[in-house]
């Protein structure tokens, strides 16, 4: 049986793969910004992984090299080798329009979101504009970034608290701006298979990477 030790222990998905949100910088955020759009979409999260890997082994890691490698670039090579076999045209055209939309507005910057909202509810309704962006997948972006950003602050997923409940956990006495409670919260989401059936939406979406 897992216990709260435990728990606190777990590593950061973002850390899983090699990003370093403490750093505070535009490169990891974007990484983590990219690696959430994979996350939270229709496919399995070893697809998702592998798609993630190949986005940075072709050094496509901030929105203008993407921009400029081209959607048929990153329909193939870079979904084929991440094992994309649906969806590898919709979610190219998705990262596409995000990066875009993310020059476009914010200069590029994922912090210049954060430095323009007025709020967190503001800030999630800001990457909610984003282009196929809907709530879990702004969540998986958000939650690691609780104690980075001050205005991250998204509210834990139904299936993390139904997985806290039924290890006798009261989420809502813990601090969640802290890194404590986002190590608790990844632990937990690594439950999920347990308790599944308390979400309608699709298995990669449910949770996380």
């Amino acid at each position: 049986m897992i216990d709260l030790a435990q728990l606190e222990r777990s590593p950061l998905f973002s850390e899983e793969l090699g990003i370093d949100l403490a750093r505070g910088d535009e490169d990891q955020h974007f990484r983590w910004f990219l690696a959430s759009l994979l996350f939270g979409g229709h496919i399995g999260e070893i697809i998702a992984r592998h798609t993630y890997q190949a986005f940075c082994h072709h050094h496509l890691t901030t929105p203008s090299s993407i921009l400029a490698a081209g959607w048929e670039f990153l329909v193939n090579p870079v979904m084929r080798e991440g094992g994309y076999v649906r969806y590898d045209f919709s979610k190219s055209d998705q990262i596409r329009r995000d990066c875009q939309m993310l020059v476009d507005e914010y200069g590029g910057s994922l912090w210049q979101i954060h430095e323009t909202a007025r709020d967190a509810p503001d800030l999630e309704a800001r990457l909610l504009a984003f282009y196929g962006v809907g709530p879990v997948t702004a969540n998986i972006f958000l939650r690691e970034l609780r104690p980075f950003w001050p205005k991250a602050d998204p509210s834990p997923l139904p299936i993390v608290t139904a997985a806290a409940r039924s290890l006798g956990l009261d989420l809502s006495r813990m601090r969640r701006k802290t890194l404590r409670f986002v190590r608790i919260e990844a632990g937990l989401i690594r439950l999920r298979r347990q308790y599944r059936h308390v979400t309608e939406q699709p298995f990669a979406q449910a949770a996380a990477p």
